[in-house]
């Protein structure tokens, strides 16, 4: 039976890549063309326009991933009981090699998603903010039009009188309305991108920091020089999680130094492993729906595309509200999953005694 593992394990991953890399590359046209500003208005390349489609992609190919390997095991499956090989392998005693292949895919899928979540995004995250800063540097020291307001990210505008001969800006304005309940306003005589081991700064001179709250309340605040960490045009509003740009190796070995585990770093690490979860959840209900041949001639028109689709839909519905309670609930969707494709595969797997069939008088 190895064999028959090995042809199924084929067929299913191929099923799964083929669609997952057709999610992906359409993924990151969409994020392209979402971010294609970085091109039109901040003068950057193509490949930087590439780099920052690509850098955003992690958290999507999250959501979706789970979903094609569902839908690509079952297609396979589906494939399977049209030309009857479904049906040989059960009556050859093959549903071992059935069992033992899905779970080849669900492991496999499993570990990819996990390394995606505990590794890949938050380095991503990282690149993705050392990127935008980069590209606001470039924006404000070179691309940045004398006279002309610019959009550095939504809510911030810039405006720049001019640049002198040593790349020195004169007349520095900048408005901050991220805030809705602050809308802070810079302005300066002169300013200059400098480059530090942490980062970007902007060195702003003679100018003042204006800063207007809700009520009317004013306040200003005058200076000879501040700098300010060009991130602070680039991300939102409020003070990024650092755990978003953490990875799990670096989480887990903190808390061992640390001596102990704070509440938010393990809930934020029981929803990266649980991305791993949802596709083993998956291949379970769509092997417990798909992996039975049936012997109805009329057989219900809802595609299985569609079905996964639903399923897909419950769990991430499941894990939105949190109907497993504040530690369980990011992957409550996924523990349902497990527990309702256990127990469909235990009912439909069992051995039935067939009687000899009823003799029909002609």
């Amino acid at each position: 039976m190895r064999r028959l593992t090995f042809y199924l394990s084929r067929l299913f991953a191929i099923d799964a890549l083929i669609l997952f890399s057709v999610v992906c590359f359409l993924l990151w046209m969409v994020q392209c063309l979402r971010v294609f500003d970085v091109v039109s208005v901040k003068g950057q390349s193509i490949f930087t326009l590439g780099l920052q489609g690509l850098l955003t992609m992690p958290p999507l190919v999250l959501t979706f991933a789970f979903v094609c390997v569902g839908i690509g095991l079952a297609r396979a499956l589906v494939a399977l009981q049209l030309n009857h090989e479904l049906h040989i392998i059960h009556t050859s005693h093959g549903l071992g090699s059935l069992f033992r292949a899905t779970g080849v895919i669900a492991v496999a899928g499993a570990l990819a998603v996990m390394a995606i979540s505990n590794f890949v995004e938050p380095f991503a995250n990282r690149q993705l903010n050392a990127l935008n800063a980069s590209i606001t540097a470039d924006l404000v020291s070179t691309t940045l039009k004398p006279g002309r307001f610019t959009q550095a990210t939504p809510g911030v505008v810039l405006l720049i009188g001019g640049r002198a001969g040593n790349g020195e800006i004169t007349e520095f304005f900048a408005d901050d309305r991220r805030d809705p309940q602050v809308r802070r306003t810079y302005i300066a005589q002169s300013a200059t991108v400098a480059r530090t081991p942490d980062g970007y700064i902007l060195q702003l001179k003679d100018g003042s920091l204006q800063s207007r709250e809700p009520g009317g309340r004013f306040s200003e605040v005058k200076f000879g020089e501040y700098n300010v960490n060009v991130e602070r045009f680039t991300q939102a509003a409020t003070a990024p999680n650092p755990l978003s740009i953490t990875d799990t190796a670096t989480l887990v070995a903190e808390a061992i130094q640390a001596g102990e585990l704070r509440e938010d770093v393990a809930k934020r690490l029981i929803r990266r492993l649980g991305e791993g979860l949802r596709v083993i959840g998956i291949c379970l209900m769509v092997l417990a729906i798909s992996g039975f041949p049936s012997g109805r001639r009329s057989r219900m028109g809802l595609p299985m595309e569609v079905v996964v689709l639903v399923i897909a839909f419950i769990d991430l519905a499941v894990s939105s509200y949190n109907l497993f309670g504040p530690w369980l609930g990011p992957i409550g969707g996924s523990i349902l999953m497990i527990a309702t494709g256990s127990i469909l595969l235990l009912v439909r797997a069992r051995r039935r005694r067939v009687g000899p069939a009823a003799l029909v008088p002609a």
